[in-house]
């Protein structure tokens, strides 16, 4: 008889343990920090091929072609009163001229996370808010006024001739 009330106090220690455990464990779940960016959290938003001009002494010297990425609050993005893809193109032209000192014909020296760094934050400054987290490059290419030149009389000439 004692071994069946041992029994049964131990079960109801087992029972209110797990049952402790399992409430503390939801608790701490819900103060838990929200999960990193990349984990969940943000949209995505990504832009079609951008095509800056290069002006260099009054004159084009070629031509910056970027695709990019831009990660954004959901509930931010739909508080925006202008389509985001405007405002990010917008905003990336105004970078990309406001900078001088970027020379795309060296690309082997862009800092290209300075770059995606400027134009993070002239987005946020803009429009008030931290609504970018972050800017990926999808594709990034410079075209050379001779580039362009010789496609265009590839296209002209054609593949036969």
């Amino acid at each position: 008889m004692i071994k069946f009330i041992f029994a049964a106090l131990w079960i109801c220690a087992a029972s209110l343990g797990a049952v402790f455990y399992g409430f503390k464990t939801a608790q701490a779940e819900k103060v838990a920090e929200p999960p990193p960016a990349f984990f969940g959290g943000l949209d995505y938003v990504n832009t079609g091929v951008i095509s800056v001009p290069v002006v260099s002494d009054g004159q084009v010297s070629g031509y910056f072609l970027a695709r990019l990425v831009y990660t954004v609050e959901p509930e931010k993005l739909k508080k925006l009163s202008v389509p985001p893809e405007v405002l990010f193109v917008d905003q990336l032209h105004a970078h990309l001229y406001s900078n001088p000192q970027i020379d795309y014909s060296r690309h082997k020296e862009l800092d290209l996370d300075a770059m995606r760094d400027g134009i993070r934050d002239s987005i946020n400054e803009r429009v008030g808010d931290k609504l970018v987290h972050d800017v990926l490059v999808e594709q990034i290419d410079y075209l050379g006024k001779d580039e362009i030149r010789d496609n265009a009389m590839r296209r002209r000439i054609g593949p036969d001739e």
